[in-house]
């Protein structure tokens, strides 16, 4: 524990550095504030030009370019990433790193930062019950399944969510408002998609993933209820990804321990190992990969299972293969939620 803290600590301390300027959260604060959503009212304001819409529709979830990114997903219907960071300071710059990376591939910083306060990723001192009706207040908003991304204690939250959302804490769960902080005087959604009231109960994110989540969190009060948990994922997910390192001492993580996630029920689950060279405390840390021309062609690139082939002239390789298994699978989400999103649309314009 002590030499990871002592080999961490400088780059901590440049992420710290790098970590100070916020962007401004949205300045339209007074009329989402007070807005309601009105039935039909998403589908039918969203402005996405035929032209376009064919281009996401001709889009291969499992072969996503650059330009696919920055041409054609990010004109059209995105989705929010909600990202959860480690409970120990300043870890959470690692954190703000992975949703500077995002940033840098080309994924709307809108649709990453906090729209109340402007962070890039939440704690996970934060009541999971309020996180799972932020997420509500999303979608009931934007009609796109949001997506989870957890680092360390962040992760065993991220899970946590996903068992609010399946109704194992309590049979209700109220919306919260991120722009008032506040809970709203409700536990249903007016569901965008269908138009019809639904509880945030039951509601299904698209992907959700953690990395590093275990080890001696699980026995820290806010964390006592998921030690028989954490490995099982409810169906409040389409897709979940649980990264291992080789060697993690600080989640518990050893070769041939066992600690593998599974579905409960439908949830397509997959356990990916990373290398035992990674670091629990930095793994997130990818901000530069997308400064990186080289690296930001081959991450692009990544297909699941690919362990090489790294650029000879990339300027670093660290943390790559988590990240590059991350941003395929935002990316697949990202044109699935999108296609989703303009069926529903196209559906719905018929019907009138």
């Amino acid at each position: 524990m002590r030499l990871i803290a002592c080999r961490a600590f400088p780059f901590l301390v440049a992420l710290l550095l790098a970590g100070c300027a916020t962007a401004p959260p949205d300045t339209d604060r007074a009329r989402l504030e007070a807005q309601r959503v009105e039935k039909g009212s998403v589908l039918a304001e969203s402005r996405v030009p035929p032209a376009l819409q064919n281009k996401i529709f001709a889009l291969d979830p499992e072969h996503v370019s650059d330009a696919d990114v920055r041409t054609v997903l990010a004109e059209g219907p995105t989705p929010r990433i909600v990202n959860l960071h480690g409970g120990i300071y300043p870890v959470h710059l690692v954190m703000e790193s992975f949703g500077r990376f995002l940033i840098g591939m080309g994924y709307p910083e809108n649709k990453i930062r906090h729209p109340g306060d402007g962070r890039l990723s939440h704690s996970p001192y934060e009541n999971s019950a309020q996180i799972a009706g932020v997420i509500a207040w999303y979608y009931e908003r934007d009609g796109l399944r949001p997506l989870i991304i957890g680092h360390s204690q962040g992760g065993i939250q991220a899970v946590k969510v996903l068992h609010e959302l399946a109704g194992d804490y309590s049979d209700a769960v109220r919306v919260w408002n991120p722009l008032t902080d506040r809970a709203e005087d409700r536990t249903t959604i007016l569901d965008p998609i269908t138009g019809r009231e639904r509880p945030v109960v039951g509601l299904k994110v698209g992907y959700a993933s953690a990395v590093g989540a275990g080890g001696a969190a699980l026995l820290l009060p806010n964390q006592w209820s998921m030690a028989g948990r954490l490995r099982a994922i409810p169906d409040t997910v389409e897709a979940f990804t649980g990264y291992s390192l080789g060697v993690d001492l600080i989640a518990w993580d050893l070769p041939g321990a066992g600690g593998t996630y599974r579905a409960i029920g439908t949830a397509k689950v997959r356990n990916v190992e990373l290398p035992a060279g990674y670091s629990h405390v930095t793994v997130a840390a990818v901000a530069e990969l997308a400064e990186d021309p080289a690296m930001r062609e081959w991450l692009n690139s990544y297909v699941p299972g690919q362990t090489d082939g790294f650029p000879a002239n990339a300027k670093s390789v660290a943390n790559a293969l988590w990240a590059g298994d991350v941003w395929h699978s935002i990316k697949k989400h990202w044109v699935l939620e999108a296609q989703r999103f303009l069926r529903a649309k196209n559906a719905a314009a018929r019907r009138q």
